[in-house]
């Protein structure tokens, strides 16, 4: 493995002396190993936005990285190592059963002490996040293939804050060997043996609204816009935002996604229906209330969600929304009317409440020439509940983001012929690919949302001996690959089919879906320059299913099947136009 240059003694980082709320030092570290990926990047943006922001967008916008610690990747291993967890880690067994014995195992007394000196004096929601080696490397990001697990610590006592604090911690290690980490560590080639895992405890930007605490706005900034509307260009970038913690976009994908050269420009839609149907209707919140029952090895056990009616009576959306009048067919900016609610910022955006493109253009710029290379960004902000400004805006993360620059020429009129496979002009990607002999795909006539879940496990099963075999496959299925909801696509995992060079989601009358690029599925697309077709019913090209049901079947399953091909299919996307074909022999 090569070894990454994360330590934390390098730079302005100040060990923590039992002092989370330390005014010379909001961002501290316990124990002397290496930070991992995810912290080294807010280390290396600390200084910068400092010198950068704090003062050019005051005082509209506080710009800092929530205050935070790093508990370093030597006290993992001395973890790992005290309590002989090595068995039951690397044991390949059900991801309950390993995170059931590292509940049972105890953390290194050279750690508890400090813990317990932070919960004493810390009563604010607390955010717990991986921060693994490999995490945030150029090529293999690991986005969401670790847990975050978020406490809301203000129980009474601080024994009872410490234990679901150590209880977070506990979970986030264990999580380093997970079935999705195994999966994915087999799609890059590593082997778990070196991966090593830092954790980061950080405040959680947000307010509190009776029994929730949330931010007003979560959002992702990525360096590229693979569908720009409009005058945009691709290079200017997109944003994705969204009402409550971040979870909802870069998990559930649902987000008002625009350009920050262009924020008035609103999103493609069809109609003012369309807007409708695809606004944001539920957020997440950390549980301020009522303990929910005790289940520590569950990501979400102190998360609830909310819909955004009652957002609006927390009084949390008077800054971010617009309201629908059915008399009119209009929309109008606010919510002083009576009509459903549109999760579109418009008074941010377009009337200008807060100087929010301008920073996030300077933010882009910014985080680019630090890495040298394209970035996504994950940031939370926080409200003045009356006025709007001041704002207090929380950097979160910052990661590489991959785009293929390779110039690939790709005419109309290839996009239909007899040897076509299927075509789109909504394409992610750029390149050629002549190498892929192998196709996974769900069959329409067996295709049951309900049983999705079902679905998902029996593509797991083909993904892993394709990896094995370093064969590479196309993968075409139905609804959004790597949604949340059940309902609304096939609810994989990133690892469970990370062995996809090219992908197609192909919708159904009664299974609509819209794109995203904010969510961690999403980038680790992009990361791996994954080609990715989206294919809708009603569109004149659509997939060549009786070729494929006329191949000879290697595999076949309740739902999928699985051919071989004689001769390799030819992938062409063309980036700048956002066209794609698949040909076959």
């Amino acid at each position: 493995m090569r070894k990454r240059n994360y330590s934390p003694h390098r730079g302005t980082l100040t060990r923590f002396d039992r002092r989370f709320y330390s005014p010379a030092a909001r961002f501290t570290y316990i124990g002397s190993g290496e930070l991992g990926g995810k912290a080294h990047g807010l280390a290396r943006a600390k200084g910068i936005l400092d010198s950068s922001f704090r003062e050019a967008f005051a005082p509209a916008v506080e710009v800092s990285i929530p205050v935070l610690t790093v508990v370093t990747t030597d006290l993992f291993d001395l973890f790992m190592k005290e309590n002989d967890l090595f068995e039951a880690a690397y044991s390949g067994g059900r991801d309950d059963l390993i995170a059931h014995a590292f509940q049972r195992a105890s953390l290194p007394v050279q750690l508890v002490g400090d813990l317990r000196a932070l919960v004493e004096q810390v009563r604010a929601p607390l955010a717990i996040r991986s921060s693994s080696l490999l995490e945030d490397a150029m090529f293999e990001p690991f986005a969401s293939v670790y847990a975050t697990k978020m406490v809301p610590n203000n129980q009474p006592d601080a024994d009872t804050r410490f234990r679901k604090l150590v209880e977070a911690i506990k979970f986030v290690y264990a999580s380093t060997f997970f079935r999705s980490a195994r999966n994915y560590m087999k799609a890059t080639h590593h082997a778990t043996l070196d991966e090593k895992m830092a954790v980061i405890v950080q405040e959680v930007v947000g307010a509190r609204f009776g029994d929730r605490f949330y931010p007003h706005v979560s959002g992702v900034l990525r360096s590229y816009n693979f569908y720009p509307v409009g005058y945009a260009k691709p290079g200017e970038g997109v944003v994705e935002l969204a009402l409550g913690l971040g979870r909802t976009i870069v998990d559930d994908g649902v987000s008002w996604s625009f350009s920050p050269s262009y924020p008035k420009i609103d999103p493609p839609f069809k109609s003012i229906r369309d807007m409708l149907k695809h606004t944001q209707t539920r957020l997440w919140a950390v549980n301020m209330g009522k303990p929910p029952a005790f289940d520590p090895i569950n990501e979400t056990e102190y998360l609830v969600r909310c819909g955004v009616d009652e957002a609006e009576y927390d009084g949390s959306i008077r800054h971010l929304a617009s309201t629908y009048i059915a008399a009119d067919d209009v929309v109008e900016m606010g919510i002083e009317a009576r009509g459903p609610r549109i999760i579109d910022f418009s008074p941010i955006l377009k009337a200008n409440a807060l100087p929010l493109a301008e920073l996030l253009r300077s933010l882009k710029e910014t985080c680019e020439d630090m890495l040298g290379a394209m970035v996504e960004v994950e940031f939370a902000m926080t409200l003045d509940r009356e006025r709007c400004a001041p704002a207090s805006f929380g950097f979160l993360q910052v990661r590489p983001m991959v785009v293929s620059t390779a110039a690939v020429d790709l005419d109309e009129t290839e996009l239909a012929g007899e040897r076509v496979l299927l075509s789109s002009e909504t394409v992610l990607g750029n390149g050629v690919l002549d190498s892929i002999r192998d196709i996974v795909y769900v069959d329409p006539e067996r295709f049951d949302v309900l049983k999705s879940r079902e679905i998902a496990a029996e593509i797991e099963r083909l993904n892993g001996p394709l990896i094995e075999a370093r064969r590479p496959y196309l993968l075409i299925g139905f609804g959004r690959w790597g949604t949340t909801d059940p309902l609304g696509g096939i609810p994989v995992d990133f690892g469970q089919i990370s062995g996809a060079a090219a992908i197609v989601e192909a919708s159904l009358p009664n299974l609509p879906f819209t794109l995203s690029q904010g969510s961690h599925f999403f980038h680790n697309v992009t990361s791996f320059k994954i080609l990715y077709f989206s294919i809708r019913h009603h569109d004149e090209r659509n997939i060549d299913w009786d070729w494929l049901r006329r191949r000879e079947r290697r595999w076949d399953g309740a739902f999928a099947s699985r051919l071989e091909l004689d001769a390799p299919l030819l992938v062409k996307v063309d980036g700048r136009s956002g066209r794609g074909v698949i040909l076959h022999d």
